[in-house]
């Protein structure tokens, strides 16, 4: 009988106020703001700017001139890594545009249906930068839309500590933005989502942020469409005897920097490996120089997780049961979890990858499902900018009169009579048939 043991549990930290580690009470704040930028516009997306970040602009939208002075200032090297990165993000989003296709198939003689992948015509992109400046999602979120051939797409950023990202503005303009406002948080969601005098509306918003901006999206899916209902970053480690411990421990705090709150999980068959990487997190953490020690100290202590299983398809299938954002698979052959896993945001397989990979440079997608979302949908892709539509069209007469016979006797196994009457009524012209209630 196998056994599953916890040589490290999260601690649990205390509630407070709202329920949700914190005393500041979400979504009452991000309600409010909605609602004044519902009623007033620019003035109360001005005022917000104001209170969060310390930033009021003549303008928040940035003029071309703008936009070139700013990427003057990014070293040369930074505007060629942006350009690299950039080439793998739109090569594998080109891809996944190529695999879908319109169609048309003729089902039965005489009857035609088909599938047409039309772009969202208007997109807002949020790219975040509260503690650090997030370039890459510029790539993740405008570029692949533009592949997807959105014709229109804005894209905010909030200034960062009263300072312009420079470097995320060059990534937001290579990466092929419309127009790019500096600006931040719920009052970037609400305004994009609402429109303003000086912001126009749009149908859908993608992209990563803090709890103010995922909670602004959640709030207002129905009149707009939204990429994910995103929480904290997730990383989950399945490994077994043949992996480092070390190499563990990096590629688990290198997640667990994100945030306070990101689960780091270790799932593993040998306790050996499990100790050893408990082992090194802590001294990584505490005798080394690690700038983001902190955060992702609190993360481990709060959230982190460390589980020994008796078999690698044991590891599996716990592994499943989480659902994590980012799976990482360092055993012996990583290859076999593309068939043993079902729930996973992304996959990275063995140790010459890593979540990191991900995030920063290799070209797929790092909008990612979050708390167990992995077990309904993926990540933001190509896909989620292009709305699937159908059409019909019976070229055939004896096929029409054929479908409206079967259809009046479907409707009114329903008890739909109208339904039932479309159907009669084709079936009158093409197939001969009469109907008492016809009295043309």
């Amino acid at each position: 009988m196998s056994t599953v043991r916890h040589l490290k549990s999260p601690a649990a930290p205390a509630p407070l106020a709202n329920g949700n580690n914190s005393s500041i009470d979400v979504p009452t704040i991000v309600q409010g703001v909605i609602e004044d930028v519902r009623a007033n516009g620019d003035a109360a997306v001005r005022r917000y700017s104001e209170q969060f970040d310390k930033w009021s602009p003549k303008s928040f939208k940035l003029s071309d001139q703008e936009i070139q002075d700013i990427i003057a200032t990014v070293p040369k090297q930074t505007v060629e890594d942006i350009k690299t990165v950039q080439s793998n993000v739109r090569a594998f989003a080109e891809a996944q545009k190529a695999s879908l296709r319109d169609f048309e198939v003729e089902i039965r003689p005489g009857i035609h249906l088909g599938q047409k992948n039309v772009p969202i015509q208007n997109v807002g992109c949020y790219i975040p930068g509260g503690r650090y400046p997030l370039l890459a999602s510029a790539h993740m979120t405008i570029l692949t839309a533009k592949v997807a051939g959105v014709p229109n797409v804005i894209a905010c950023t909030p200034p960062i500590a009263g300072e312009i990202p420079n470097a995320t503005i060059a990534a937001m303009y290579f990466a092929g933005a419309d127009a790019i406002y500096l600006l931040g948080g719920t009052q970037a969601i609400a305004a994009m989502a609402l429109g303003t005098e000086t912001i126009p509306k749009v149908d859908f918003i993608c992209g990563p942020g803090n709890a103010f901006v995922a909670t602004a999206k959640a709030k207002l899916y129905g009149s707009i469409g939204i990429d994910l209902f995103a929480g904290p970053t997730e990383v989950l480690i399945v490994a077994d005897e043949y992996a480092s411990s070390f190499t563990v421990a990096v590629d688990l705090l290198s997640q667990a920097e994100h945030g306070p709150d990101t689960p780091a999980v270790l799932i593993t068959t040998s306790e050996k490996l499990a100790n050893e990487t408990i082992a090194h997190v802590e001294k990584i953490l505490t005798e080394t120089d690690m700038s983001t020690a902190a955060l992702a100290g609190t993360s481990w202590r709060d959230y982190g997780e460390v589980i020994v299983v008796d078999t690698i398809d044991e590891a599996y299938q716990v592994a499943d049961s989480f659902a994590s954002e980012h799976v990482q698979i360092l055993t012996q052959n990583p290859r076999e979890a593309l068939d043993k896993m079902k729930n996973y945001g992304a996959l990275f397989l063995g140790e010459k990858t890593c979540v990191s990979y991900g995030d920063k440079v290799i070209g797929t997608n790092h909008v990612l499902p979050t708390k167990g979302a992995a077990r309904y949908t993926g990540g933001l892709c190509v896909q989620k900018f292009l709305k699937t539509y159908t059409y019909q069209e019976v070229k055939s007469e004896d096929a029409s009169g054929e479908l409206g016979k079967l259809c009046g006797r479907a409707a009114r196994a329903e008890r739909f009579e109208g339904h039932a009457r479309s159907g009669d009524r084709r079936a009158q012209l093409y197939a001969g048939e009469k109907y008492k209630w016809i009295y043309e």
